[in-house]
């Protein structure tokens, strides 16, 4: 997403807005409007709040024209007024959660706004870029958005007029360069009958895919933009950074999270030293600064525009020198349209759009396949204007339709519905359940009087349950596919220990494999097997996971001798992990295995002989690629187990209630879980991210005064650094970690002795596996040393190249990080998905809390409901077939039905006027 909107956030709630409009202009920033609207955009607010207009454009009748709102009538406009007369625009907004606005931001590479910095003539021609790809975004959210009327909003209107309200930053926070815009799309817009009503914010949401894919075409193609590029010496590589300044985009990068943490800090200080109350946008900018200036001797504590540019320049000097540098200019030499591949483009369109789709099972838009085109062409070299490249968009959209399947028979659907799948995702799906049905030939499992005999000596087999055998009976038994599910808590360590056993004693060997070597080790240990991560055991077989010319990831196979294009070596054959009929495969943590991987194992599988048991839980961390692999073998499959127990918890009520957080039948029944949740005292409601992350971070420390361990939950990895990072200078600050001694992390993350870690990348040399979690036990000259929070003769030695790149702080994870732990309490932070919220709340012994950001407790166990629905898995085509007419049902169409897709904007009018 990088040249266009590459932020589509919503904006509500209404009296959130109101809020926001009266403590921003009164100088108080209220932290739930920083939340809703970032930082940024609240000091945009305040320079309004100073008698500085900010810029309103309407798109009405084919043109686009400008004026000017001042304060106050910026704060009518919001509210849904007319911004000059005051009166109401069609009905008001009564709900507390419904949005006024929503807020995109233009964003662009970065090495765009150090060209910026550098040179006043491209400063001056970027900006003109991003008019030109704001005009555009505007006119094609006036074509493309409706309205909604009629009961339950199911009847679509088409919008004569909306209008936007820009506001322009050079900088980001951390006050590196970052120019962008905020784009704010008023919810109110005109029908062309004349009505004023609400945009579609569904659509609108996910029409932003084209306009992001609009803003890189632009960035990569506008011959204005290029032709200033090449003026000056610079060309753009292929992932759209200016590759003559790229070397400067990851020490600012690094420098900029660093500066977050900084700030992040800084603000818990304050806070801490004002009893709790919150920042104003004037201590923000003031906090800004100091995070900004903290390691930088001899910089002003305020910067006006030149200083900060020419502190931006020697920062960039100290870089490297030569970016500062004169270059000769170079001749543009752009392909033409006639040298494009348009068979290739529309194959790149669809792997792009079957990429994105991951999280809906492989099911995209129109607006997302279009999206793709753009993309693709924006990849190619060409350089036209933009209104030249329509018809070829046109075309390679035309040919991608013919390598997707249409989940919906209907013609004329909305844009934004999600009812075609690529035919090869398709294919996959269909080929893995023929390979796992050719697989499953059925066979009998041992009986428990066989088990109990053959695995006597495993400690703690006589405390299996009763699903626990039946599972260990069917993996050692002779049931060629085998599937164990689950809920998390379930136990299966002595349940595989005793399968293992079992084997063992009819001299069948038994290899667990898994998504990743972090749990292979895991299994290793634990069960007593041999063990290797999935990717391992397949590329020993010959396996190679490449990229092919449509740029899709794709497993392919080496024949014995063949030539090996990783290595350029003949392949000998298996070497690691030879297989031999009646071996038993047993997937652990089956559920993380996607769909291509799946399908590569049991053709494996059928070649050698072997047996599969696929042990895991679909409910739990899903795959990055896509998902269902488990669940498609478990219909197939002549042997499946689910566990039934829980085993984990102390509490047998929260036990029982964990089993339907797993699978919720529909939101009314999330709606009864999460308020029982609730009720136990396991939903924290906050009024901002500040203030869940304050949450974690006391929950750690509490958990930590009680010697007991804490899980961390984050939806993402920015958000597991910064709470990461504010945990960390609580150490520092009541002496438990010495800050003298240092060593620099990933993204320029600190790192000192007793700090709790995680390694990102598997290294052979060093026996590091991803994701493993480590305590910092030395820092050296040359070396970091790392030991096992749980075993204090596991010892590693690393580099502090691999540090810098590859290790993080690791007290708050995401769920694939957390996945497969158990601790004594767990905080499940904001944004997670059904997966994560799940997974986290399912860590804890003794104690288990979701943190939502709400403004109600109702709506916070609203939050934590819809969450449990979020990113459900679909596992047949039948299956995403009837959750495609589901989501047609619920869009609003038109009286009289016609053809609602994208389609290209030929033209803006004659301008802008004002």
């Amino acid at each position: 997403m990088r040249g266009g909107l590459e932020r589509w956030k919503r904006g509500g709630d209404s009296r959130g807005v109101r809020q926001a409009i009266a403590y921003a202009f009164d100088g108080v920033c209220d932290a739930h409007l920083q939340e809703t609207y970032g930082v940024d955009a609240l000091e945009a607010y305040s320079e309004a709040a100073h008698d500085s207009a900010v810029t309103r454009f309407i798109a009405e009748g084919g043109e686009l024209r400008a004026d000017e709102l001042p304060p106050s009538a910026l704060r009518t406009w919001l509210t849904g007024h007319d911004p000059v007369t005051g009166e109401e625009r069609g009905r008001p907004q009564l709900r507390a959660e419904a949005d006024l606005l929503l807020d995109g931001t233009l964003n662009h590479p970065k090495s765009y706004s150090i060209a910026a910095v550098l040179h006043s003539e491209l400063a001056a021609e970027f900006e003109a870029l991003q008019d030109r790809i704001r005009d555009r975004t505007i006119m094609l959210w006036q074509r493309e958005l409706n309205a909604r009327r009629g009961h339950g909003g199911l009847i679509r209107e088409s919008i004569a007029r909306l209008e936007v309200v820009e506001l322009q930053h050079r900088r980001s926070r951390a006050l590196d360069p970052h120019i962008h815009r905020h784009l704010w799309l008023n919810v109110k817009v005109k029908g062309e009958d004349g009505r004023w009503s609400n945009v579609d914010s569904r659509v609108a949401m996910k029409f932003h895919t084209v306009v992001n894919a609009e803003g890189e075409l632009a960035a990569r193609t506008d011959p204005q933009w290029i032709a200033a590029l090449a003026r000056h010496g610079y060309t753009i590589r292929p992932d759209g950074e200016i590759a003559e300044l790229a070397s400067a985009v990851a020490p600012l990068s690094r420098r900029s999270a660093q500066i977050e943490a900084n700030r992040s800090r800084l603000i818990a200080a304050w806070q801490s030293a004002h009893g709790g109350s919150r920042p104003s946008v004037e201590v923000l900018a003031q906090i800004d600064r100091r995070a900004w200036a903290v390691s930088r001797p001899n910089k002003p504590a305020l910067l006006d525009e030149g200083s900060w540019e020419r502190a931006v320049r020697d920062e960039l000097a100290t870089l490297d020198p030569g970016l500062l540098n004169r270059r000769a200019p170079h001749a543009v030499a752009p392909i033409t349209i006639a040298e494009l591949d348009l068979e290739l483009l529309a194959a790149q369109a669809v792997v792009d759009a079957d990429e994105r789709s991951r999280a809906s099972s492989g099911r995209f838009s129109s607006f997302d396949l279009h999206a793709g085109a753009l993309r693709a062409l924006a990849g190619t070299g060409i350089v036209a204007g933009r209104s030249d490249l329509d018809g070829t968009v046109g075309e390679v959209v035309r040919c991608a339709y013919q390598r997707v399947v249409r989940l919906i028979a209907e013609e004329s659907l909305p844009g934004h519905i999600k009812q075609l799948m690529a035919t090869e995702t398709c294919r996959l799906k269909v080929r893995l359940a023929g390979r796992f049905d050719a697989l499953a030939t059925p066979g009998r499992s041992r009986l428990p009087d066989e088990l109990r005999r053959a695995a006597a000596s495993v400690e703690g087999i006589d405390r299996l349950d009763r699903s626990q055998l039946v599972a260990a009976c069917a993996i050692a038994g002779t049931d060629r596919l085998v599937t164990v599910t689950g809920p998390a808590g379930a136990g299966k360590t002595t349940m595989l220990r005793t399968a293992h056993a079992a084997l063992y004693a009819q001299r069948r060997r038994m290899l667990v494999v898994a998504p990743t070597r972090k749990a292979a080790s895991v299994a290793a240990r634990e069960v007593g097997a041999d063990a290797s991560s999935l990717h391992a055991l397949l590329y020993d077989h010959g396996y190679r996971w490449i990229r092919d010319v449509a740029g899709a990831q794709v497993w392919t196979r080496l024949a014995v001798r063949d030539i090996d294009p990783t290595t350029g070596a003949v392949y000998p054959g298996p070497q690691q992990y030879p297989l031999y009929p009646r071996d038993r495969i047993v997937v652990d943590e089956a559920g993380m295995v996607d769909l291509q991987t799946a399908d590569a194992l049991a053709e494996l599988a059928l070649d050698t002989g072997v047996d599969l048991a696929l042990v895991g839980d679909p409910h739990q961390a899903l795959p990055v690629g896509h998902a269902g692999a488990m669940a498609i073998a478990t219909r197939h499959t002549t042997a499946t187990v689910e566990l039934d127990t829980v085993h984990r918890f102390r509490d047998p009520a929260y036990a029982a209630l964990t089993l339907q957080l797993r699978h919720p039948r529909d939101h009314q029944h999330a709606l009864r879980i999460a308020t029982a949740l609730a009720a136990g005292g396991h939903v924290r409601r906050v009024e901002s991210t500040e203030a869940a992350r304050t949450v974690m971070v006391d929950g750690y420390i509490d958990a930590r005064a009680h010697g007991q361990r804490v899980a961390l939950v984050c939806g993402s990895n920015t958000e597991a650094d910064a709470v990461s990072t504010l945990i960390q200078q609580h150490r520092v600050d009541i002496g438990e970690l010495d800050p003298r001694v240092l060593a620099w992390g990933r993204d320029e993350q600190r790192l000192l002795v007793g700090d709790t870690v995680q390694t990102r990348r598997n290294d052979p040399r060093t026996g590091i596996d991803n994701r493993a979690t480590w305590i910092v036990d030395g820092i050296r000259d040359d070396a970091i040393d790392l030991v096992s929070p749980s075993d204090a003769g596991e010892r590693r030695r690393i580099t502090h190249d691999y540090a810098l790149d590859y290790v993080q702080l690791a007290y708050a994870s995401t769920v694939h990080g957390i996945q497969g732990d158990t601790t004594d309490a767990a905080f499940v932070g904001p944004d997670v998905d059904a997966a994560g919220l799940y997974v986290g709340l399912t860590r804890g012994r003794h104690h288990n809390v979701a943190v939502s950001v709400a403004h109600s407790d109702r709506a916070a166990i609203d939050d934590v409901a819809t969450t449990m629905l979020r990113g459900a898995a679909e596992i047949t085509i039948a299956e995403s077939i009837t959750a495609a007419h589901l989501e047609l049902r619920r869009a609003s169409r038109e009286a009289a039905t016609r053809p609602v897709g994208y389609g290209p904007l030929n033209s803006f009018g004659n301008g802008i006027t004002r």
